[in-house]
C-alpha cells in the first residue's frame, strides 16, 4: 500500500499536529507501507529519512488561529505543489490531517487523488473556521470517503462545522512514540546524565508548550509562587507570553526558561522531571504531552479539560483549569507524596503504552483498508 500523508502545517515548527504526522509516518512505514509526507516546508522532494519521502508544498507564513498561531501554507502555490505530490506519487490512499486549511489540505480535499481519509484534530471552532465549513461543507464531504477525529471535541467540532452531513466519524485518539521517551527514562535510571535537565535531589517541575495564554504557563508560574521549599521549574518553549512570564518569574531563582528545545531535549526533560505539568485553559483536543510525559516515567498533573482528561484516563492528577490555587495544591500533593507520584507513573505507563503509535499506525491501516479493498492489504511489518 501507498499512503500520502497531507499537513497544512510547517514541519519544522513544533506542534501537536506534525508531532502525529511524523509518528505516524514512522510508525506505518515500519509496518512495511509506502508512506510519503506532503507538508509545507521541511526536505527538499524526494529526500528521505527514517524510510519516509516528503514533499515541499510551499512555504508558511504565520497565522492566528484557534487561540494560537499556525505556520502554514494557504497559497495557490502551495495547492499547486500538493497537486503534483500527488500526481506523482498516485498513492492508494490520500489521508489529509486537518482538511478545511487553505493551501495542502484542502487542495488535496477538493483536487487531488482519491480514496481520502481526513483526519479533525481541532477542538473549538472561531468564526472563520466556521464561516469557511459552512461554505465548503458540500464540496469537502462529498470528497471524503472516511472522516476521523481524535477525540470526542475534535468529532463534535467537525459536525458543528461541516453539519450533519458529515456522517460517520471514526475516532483514533493521537498517539505517542513510547520508545523514545522509555529510551529517555532508562537513561535516567541507568544514572547516565539526562542532559542539561539533571537535577539530583531537588524536584524537578517540567512545563513544555507555547508560551501563550491557553496553554496556561503563566498559571504555573503564578502556582509557584504560591509555594514554599526548594525546586527547579523548567518552562520550555517560545512565543508571545515569554517576555511577560519572565516578567512574572522575575525574583523567583526556581523559575527557569531554556527557550525552544529540539525533540531529542523534550525527552529528557520529561524523563528528568519528577512532575510535568499541563495547565492549558482551553483548545486541546487530545493532550499527547501528557502522554509524552506518561511514557517518560514522570507523574502528571493537568488541568480538567476534557481533552486532557480523555488522554489522561485516570492516570494524572487533575485540578480545575485556569485556577493557580488549585494547581498549587496538586503540585504540592504529587510532590510531597512519594507515594502518589509512584502511582502515577505506574499508571501513566500504562497508559502510555495502551496509545502507543504503532496501535494508531493499526487503526488508521484499517480505515484505508475499508476504502481500497483486499489489494491494500499488507504485512505485519517487522
Amino acid at each position: 500500500m501507498r499512503v500520502a500523508l497531507v499537513s497544512g502545517y510547517d514541519a519544522r515548527v513544533p506542534g501537536g499536529v506534525q508531532i502525529q504526522v511524523a509518528g505516524l509516518a514512522r510508525a506505518l512505514s515500519g509496518r512495511g507501507v509506502e508512506v510519503a509526507v506532503v507538508a509545507p516546508r521541511r526536505r527538499p522532494d524526494g529526500d528521505k529519512g527514517g524510510g519516509v519521502e516528503f514533499f515541499r508544498a510551499g512555504r508558511s507564513y504565520p497565522f492566528p488561529a484557534n487561540g494560537s498561531v499556525a505556520p502554514v501554507a494557504p497559497t495557490p502555490a502551495a495547492a499547486a505543489a500538493t497537486l503534483r505530490a500527488l500526481g506523482r506519487l498516485r498513492p492508494d490512499v490520500v489521508h489529509v490531517h486537518e482538511p478545511l486549511i487553505p493551501g495542502p489540505p484542502l487542495a488535496a480535499v477538493l483536487l487531488g487523488r482519491r480514496p481520502v481519509v481526513a483526519t479533525f484534530h481541532r477542538a473549538d471552532a472561531d468564526a472563520l473556521y466556521r464561516a469557511e465549513g459552512r461554505l465548503l461543507s458540500r464540496a469537502v464531504v462529498a470528497r471524503i470517503g472516511l472522516a476521523t477525529a481524535v477525540s470526542p471535541a475534535a468529532t463534535e467540532t467537525a459536525r458543528a462545522v461541516l453539519g450533519p452531513s458529515l456522517g460517520e466519524v471514526v475516532e483514533v485518539p493521537n498517539g505517542v512514540e513510547v520508545a523514545r521517551f522509555e529510551q529517555a527514562a532508562a537513561r535516567r535510571r541507568g544514572g547516565r546524565p539526562a542532559g542539561r535537565y539533571k537535577n539530583g535531589p531537588v524536584p524537578l517541575v517540567a512545563f513544555v508548550g507555547r508560551h501563550e495564554e491557553r496553554k496556561g504557563a503563566r498559571l504555573l508560574i503564578e502556582a509557584v509562587r504560591r509555594l514554599e521549599g526548594p525546586m527547579r521549574v523548567v518552562v520550555a518553549g517560545a512565543g508571545p507570553e515569554t517576555d511577560s512570564l519572565r516578567r512574572i518569574a522575575a525574583g523567583d531563582g526556581r523559575v527557569g526558561f531554556p527557550g525552544r528545545i529540539s525533540d531529542d531535549e523534550v525527552a529528557d526533560l520529561l524523563a528528568s522531571a519528577d512532575v510535568f505539568v499541563g495547565p492549558a485553559t482551553g483548545g486541546e483536543s487530545f493532550g499527547v504531552v501528557l502522554l509524552e510525559a506518561m511514557a517518560a516515567g514522570t507523574a502528571v498533573v493537568a488541568s480538567d479539560l476534557p481533552g486532557y482528561v480523555l488522554a489522561a484516563a485516570g492516570a494524572a492528577r487533575i485540578f480545575e483549569a485556569g485556577d493557580p490555587g488549585r494547581l498549587a495544591a496538586a503540585l504540592a500533593g504529587v510532590l510531597g507524596d512519594d507515594a502518589e507520584r509512584e502511582r502515577l507513573v505506574a499508571l501513566g505507563a500504562a497508559r502510555a503504552a495502551s496509545c502507543s503509535m504503532e496501535r494508531v499506525a493499526e487503526a488508521y491501516l484499517e480505515c484505508y483498508q475499508r476504502l481500497v479493498g483486499p489489494k491494500g492489504t499488507v504485512g505485519a511489518g517487522p
